[in-house]
C-alpha cells in the first residue's frame, strides 16, 4: 500500500510543479501580449519560483528515500538546473530586462513543462503498475 501513496504522492507534486510553470507560461504570454506590464509578470512569475524548487526538491527527495532510484535519477537533472540557477542568482525574471529575455524565458518554461509531462506520463505508469500488481 505504501508503494501506491508514494506514486500518488508523485503525482500530485509533479501536478503542482506543471501548474506553477503553466502559470509563469500565462504570465509571461500576457506580457508579451502586452495584457500585463512588466513589473507585475516579473512579481508573479518571481513568486512562483521558490514554491517550485521546494515542490521539485520534495519530489526527489521522497524518491530517494522510498527507494525509487530511476525515477531519482529522472528527476535530478531538472534539480541541478534549478540548483545552479538558484546559487548563480540567475533564477529571479528582472523587471529592466523582461523584454529583451522574453523568448528564452519561454522556451525555458516550455522545456521545463515538456520534461514534467514526461515525469508525469512514468509517474502514471508506475502507479498504475504498482496498484495492478497489489491485487
Amino acid at each position: 500500500m505504501e508503494g501506491l501513496l508514494v506514486w500518488l504522492l508523485s503525482f500530485f507534486l509533479i501536478a503542482a510543479l506543471i501548474g506553477l510553470v503553466v502559470y509563469q507560461l500565462m504570465c509571461l504570454t500576457d506580457l508579451e501580449l502586452d495584457y500585463i506590464n512588466p513589473f507585475d509578470t516579473a512579481a508573479r512569475v518571481n513568486g512562483t519560483l521558490k514554491p517550485e524548487f521546494v515542490i521539485q526538491g520534495v519530489l526527489c527527495l521522497a524518491y530517494l528515500l522510498t527507494g525509487h532510484w530511476l525515477m531519482f535519477l529522472f528527476c535530478l537533472p531538472y534539480l541541478y538546473y534549478n540548483l545552479r540557477r538558484y546559487r548563480q542568482n540567475q533564477h529571479l525574471v528582472d523587471v529592466t530586462e523582461i523584454f529583451n529575455m522574453l523568448s528564452w524565458e519561454k522556451m525555458q518554461r516550455l522545456i521545463k513543462l515538456a520534461y514534467l509531462i514526461t515525469q508525469l506520463f512514468v509517474s502514471i505508469f508506475w502507479m498504475i503498475f504498482v496498484a495492478l500488481d497489489e491485487d
